[in-house]
């Protein structure tokens, strides 16, 4: 059982306890072996007349319970006195509870100095007055406790109470100052905010809340406080009700603007949002907090900027968006910029038909999801990161740099992370990069991309322009290599469907209130058309061998165009080139450069680690065992598919069974009567089936290593359950 808290010969002042709050606090101090100060005036709650019955009546209460107490009938604004009392009485002050107070409420602007006066004299001075007369005593003996009584008023003000509330504020200043003077000599100061039912209460609240707002509940926490066993100071505790709680300052992180910037009023009210935002919050407790962030804030220099470009919070920023894609988005993207116009043209097939035994990524759609991520984040006016407040109104494409880091999968995961290279001041305007890191599901670099655009209005900070004049411009020769290519009138249209949803693409109306007279061709998509247009003249129409290129967008295409690009050979691994518009004789791609592999890129091997643990040939009791776990973690599938497959295993034979066309989907050995699709194949080919893409199949079944029958083009719907993590297929993983 926990041992009572006592105060056998400690000496207590309670201020204002002829009733209420200071009558409760009183009665507990003097039944458990205090001895007792009761303070009353007798006057009424409004400050005005005297009584000594009051305190007399709790000192006999006290009596009456076997305690010691002896009244005082002095105004708080004569706390020697008060303490005086407690003097001539037992010899000693060791606890001070300053409860005291009256009500003046009234609105400001009715408010008289007397009403004002009045209510610091009683409660602000008043707590001064008792505890700076006591206060000497504390310190010479080394020990003390002193309790200050604020409100609710105070901490969040209240209409009617601009006396009270600033007067009640000012005692948890007091207190809080008092609390850092008193530490050292064991002096602990607390400051409470009850909500009790008492005579200052009576006129506001109905009798059913004064009934159950017993000052009763309030004083066990002041007990504590005041106990020698209590190590808190310069506490704030709201109380009541049987509630306890304790509370603190809280500040947000705000924002620093850096003292080399001349900050302006619409600079504060753009930051608005950051500075009152309470999200990460910290809670100072010294003011030392105070003049840490201040410090902070000296030290702090601005790298320059405005409303539309922060260049403090853009450059520490980081954005990660992730996405995917697969065989179909190669294929719609590589239709979009041109490919397959002429369907003889075998290279260029292999760009579409996800079945080809070549197929692969046109490289450029490595600069596609990344796009459409920038294109989202204009929609939002963000400009692609945080501190780029722009959208887009205010931008043009400018520039843009693609290079592959690694062949480009037929489907893949990525994170594409964002982040600011540079920001240029071209007063009155301003140019921002973005660099670009795309990575795959094992982390891989895949690609490297940078996206500079044009932001009209954007500069003015006094920053670096960047770098000027024509850079990588063509020699003054004829070009090594030309090749024209007419877009078709219809291409912008097949082309967004790849992410691009601008309307300035598509609809006409849109078009002209930008002062177009029809719909403009996707900057990207002349992109990926110049792209193909080095490929097939520098890598042999091989897109493994396509490192990087960079444009500068000069003007605009439109669909119906004819391109003319212009290719200088500065040697076998890199080219400078441009771009016209055939019709109207403008250059619209300026300072091109091509950069080429020696030798076409492949995909890396595994790890030695997976390799080790990868199994040569499971069994098709391990894969299928695999694929039934899969559909049961995804009962979904079947009510997608609706298919069912029948797998005919041959050395050693077996028949096992696909359904994703009945209930939540399964996978077993056995035959189906009617199955949708029918597989042949070699037992020792099928681990390499379920973890292929269907491309890959395609290719086995266009090699006559597998058969498939019945509906054939439904066989399609086995990506449902193709791909699954082959780190499933390891031996570890099937033991487990």
């Amino acid at each position: 059982m926990t041992q009572e808290l006592r105060f056998d010969g400690k000496v207590v002042i309670v201020t204002g306890a002829g009733n209420g709050l200071g009558r409760s606090h009183a009665l507990m101090f003097g039944a458990r072996g205090a001895k007792v100060v009761v303070n009353d005036l007798g006057g009424g709650i409004h400050g005005g007349g005297q009584s000594s019955s009051a305190a007399d009546k709790v000192v006999a209460e006290i009596k009456a319970l076997g305690g010691e107490a002896v009244a005082n009938y002095d105004s708080v604004e004569h706390g020697d006195k008060i303490v005086k009392t407690a003097l001539d009485a037992f010899g000693t002050v060791d606890i001070v509870i300053n409860n005291a107070g009256i009500l003046r409420d009234v609105s400001f602007q009715k408010m008289t100095t007397e009403d004002w006066d009045l209510i610091q004299k009683v409660h602000l001075k008043g707590s001064f007055s008792v505890t700076h007369a006591a206060w000497p005593i504390m310190r010479d003996k080394g020990y003390g406790r002193v309790l200050f009584t604020t409100s609710g008023a105070g901490i969040y003000g209240n209409f009617g109470q601009a006396n009270y509330s600033a007067a009640k504020l000012g005692i948890y200043g007091l207190a809080s100052t008092l609390a850092i003077e008193g530490r050292s000599k064991n002096i602990h100061v607390n400051t409470i905010a009850p909500i009790a039912g008492s005579r200052l209460t009576e006129t506001i609240m109905p009798p059913e809340m004064i009934a159950a707002l017993k000052p009763e509940s309030v004083s066990p926490l002041v007990g504590w406080l005041c106990h020698e066993s209590c190590q808190e100071t310069s506490g704030l505790f709201e109380v009541g009700a049987s509630y306890f709680s304790k509370l603190r300052w809280e500040r947000s992180l705000g924002h620093v603007f850096g003292t080399n910037k001349n900050i302006s009023i619409e600079d504060v009210a753009n930051k608005w949002e950051k500075i009152g935002d309470f999200t990460d919050a910290e809670h100072p407790t010294t003011i030392n907090d105070t003049f840490g962030v201040i410090n902070a804030a000296i030290a702090h220099k601005s790298l320059g900027g405005n409303q539309f470009i922060d260049l403090d919070t853009a450059s520490s920023a980081s954005v990660v968006r992730e996405c995917s894609y697969d065989e179909r988005d190669l294929s719609l993207y590589a239709l979009g910029v041109g490919a397959g116009a002429d369907p003889l043209d075998a290279k260029e097939l292999a760009l579409i038909h996800e079945a080809n035994e070549n197929f692969c990524a046109l490289p450029t759609y490595a600069v596609m999801q990344p796009a459409n991520g920038i294109v989202q984040a204009l929609y939002d006016g963000n400009g692609g990161l945080p501190g780029l407040n722009f959208g887009f109104d205010r931008v043009l494409h400018g520039e843009m740099y693609t290079e592959i880091k690694a062949l480009l999968p037929s489907r893949a995961k990525l994170k594409n992370t964002y982040t600011l290279k540079a920001a240029y001041d071209k007063n009155p305007h301003a140019v921002t990069v973005l660099a670009i890191s795309t990575t795959d599901e094992t982390g891989e670099e895949l690609a490297y991309n940078e996206f500079t655009a044009f932001v009209r209005g954007g500069g003015g900070w006094g920053g670096d322009r960047g770098p000027s004049g024509d850079a990588n411009k063509p020699p003054e020769r004829d070009a090594d290599i030309v090749i024209e290519e007419r877009i078709d009138p219809g291409q912008a249209l097949l082309y967004r469907l790849s992410g691009d949803t601008n309307p300035l693409h598509v609809d006409p109306a849109f078009a002209k209130s930008f002062g177009y007279d029809k719909p403009i061709l996707q900057g990207l998509c002349s992109f990926g058309y110049i792209g193909r247009h080095l490929i097939k003249a520098c890598c042999d129409g091989d897109p493994r061998k396509f490192k990087s290129i960079r444009v500068r967008f000069a003007e605009t295409v439109f669909p119906g165009d004819t391109l003319v690009t212009r290719i200088w050979k500065e040697s076998d691994t890199r080219v400078l080139f441009e771009v016209s518009v055939k019709e109207r004789g403008k250059l619209v791609i300026k300072g091109g450069v091509g950069e080429f592999f020696k030798d076409a890129l492949v995909r890396k091997p595994r790890s030695a680690a997976v390799a080790a643990e990868q199994v040569n040939a499971a069994s098709p009791d391990d894969v299928f065992s695999v694929v039934a776990a899969f559909i049961a973690e995804h009962p979904d599938l079947a009510a997608k598919t609706k298919t069912s497959f029948q797998f005919n295993l041959k050395g050693p034979d077996s028949q096992w069974i696909i359904d994703l066309k009945d209930g939540a989907g399964s996978c077993k050995a056995g035959k189906l009567d009617k199955p949708d699709v029918t597989i042949d194949l070699d037992s020792a080919l099928i681990e390499k089936v379920m973890t292929s893409t269907l491309p890959e199949i395609q290719k086995l079944y266009f090699g006559g290593k597998i058969k498939i029958g019945g509906n054939v083009a439904a066989s399609n719907k086995l990506t449902a359950v193709l791909g699954i993590d082959k780190n499933r297929y390891t031996k570890k993983a099937i033991a487990a």
